[in-house]
Order: C-alpha cells, then structure tokens, then sequence
C-alpha cells in the first residue's frame, strides 16, 4: 500500500464515529453491560415501573441518544457511550418483556436473536462490502452498526440467562464460562490468525451475558449466589467508573486516531 492510500486510510478513521478498540474500549462495555443488567433491573423492580413502562421510557431516551451521535460528524466520547449504556438497557429489557410478558423461552429468543443478528450483517456486508468498525464514516454503516449493537444485547441477555438460570450453573460460574471463551477467541486472533472483524464482533456478544452474569453476582442476595451489593449499589460504583474514564478518554483522545 503506497503512502497515499495509508494517509486516506488513516484521515477516514480520524472521522470514524465510533472509538477505536483498545483495553479502555473493552472495560466501558463490560461495565456497560452490567449497567444495563442492574439499572433495568433497579428500575423495573426497586421503583416498581414495571417492564414496559420501563422499556418505554429507557427506548425514548436511546432514541433522542441516537439522534444526537449520529448528527454528530465525528466520534464524542460521552455520546457514544451514552448511546451504547442506553442500548445496553433497552437490549436487556427486550429480551425480559419477550420472555417474562410472552413467555417466549430463552432457547426461543437466543435463537431468534441470533438469526436477527445474522441477517443484519449479511444486509451491511452486501451493502457496504465490510463489517469493519474502523469504517464507520456513513449514516448507513452506522445505523447497521447500531442494529448490530442492539441485537448483540439481546442476543447476550437470552445466552446469558439460559446459561446462569436454565442450565443451574450460577452468576460467577457463568461469568467465568464467558471471559474463558472471549479469552478463547483473542488467543485464536493473535496466534491462529482469526480473522479481526469476526473476533471483534464474537467478543462483543460474549461480553454482554459475561457483564450481565457480573452484574447478577454482585447485585443478587446471597440466598440466590449473588454478593448482596444490590441494584443500586452495584449501578453507582460502575457508572461513576464509566463517567472517570469517558473523562480521561475525552481528555487524552487515547482512543482515538490522530495524523
């Protein structure tokens, strides 16, 4: 590739809307995976908003999130991640309405969503010809992006549950399964050549039932294999981190492309 061709690439991830995949990346969404498993749970249960009063309002706010990160011409880091937090809710609360008000089984609802996902990147690839984050430059790739993103909470809420709940294998143990296999997969990236775009998006989903399995495991009762902390407690302590490192991403621009 000749100087020319590395400078355009490098000016088109300078304006990429999204962040570029680093260790802070991974730590925002794990953290905000497990927001998103006990903030719907706080406000579902705790303040008795019920599950589509809840859903209604956490999508309202996801929407007027959305307008403004995608409006926005280049990647913000307080509105990304407010986007992805509030995705993370409605992503979680989708999955409960389906199987806690339809009655719809998680096996049901793993599959689906896992069908759902597979037809949103076969529309984007045959779209755009990639599946590339380091390419999001466009309304359209961006909006399949954040379907991605969406399905992929769903996705991992259902795998999550069926796994910790269905199988009787508890919170920690479930978390554990997950972060093995994520682990898995970056081994498989780095010595076996695994493909980047599909280990991206592999470890993306598997770290939203490993977030939720997390969050289960601080916030439940002792009784129920949890650590008591309680919805509450547990959404502060991630949320004040996520904000401290929104804050120094923002300052320091780590991730993020410069010339």
């Amino acid at each position: 590739m000749n100087s020319t061709s590395t400078l355009v690439e490098r000016e088109l991830q300078l304006w990429n809307k999204v962040p570029q995949v680093t260790i802070f990346f991974w730590m925002i969404k794990i953290m905000a995976t497990t927001v998103g498993e006990t903030a719907a749970d706080y406000l579902n249960f705790n303040l008795n908003w019920g599950l589509t009063i809840t859903t209604l309002a956490i999508t309202g706010l996801l929407i007027v999130a959305l307008f403004f990160q995608m409006s926005a011409n280049r990647y913000i880091p307080s509105l990304y991640w407010l986007a992805v937090v509030l995705i993370s809710v409605v992503g979680t609360l989708i999955t409960d309405n389906l199987v806690d008000n339809l009655g719809v089984p998680l096996e049901s609802t793993t599959l689906y969503f896992s069908l759902a996902l597979l037809v949103t990147f076969v529309a984007w690839y045959a779209s755009e010809k990639t599946l590339s984050i380091h390419s999001i430059t466009t309304r359209k790739r961006e909006a399949f992006y954040w379907l991605a993103i969406l399905f992929t909470f769903a996705l991992g809420t259902a795998a999550g549950d069926l796994v910790a709940e269905s199988m009787n294998l508890g919170y920690l143990v479930s978390a554990v399964i997950f972060a093995a296999i994520i682990g898995l997969i970056t081994l498989a990236h780095f010595r076996l050549k695994l493909n980047t775009v599909v280990a991206f998006w592999l470890a993306y989903i598997l770290t939203r039932p490993m977030g939720a399995s997390l969050g289960d495991y601080l916030s439940q009762p002792r009784s129920e294999g949890g650590l008591e902390l309680g919805t509450t407690g547990t959404s502060i302590i991630f949320i004040v981190i996520i904000l401290g490192l929104v804050l120094y991403l923002t300052k320091t621009k780590k991730d993020q492309v410069s010339l």
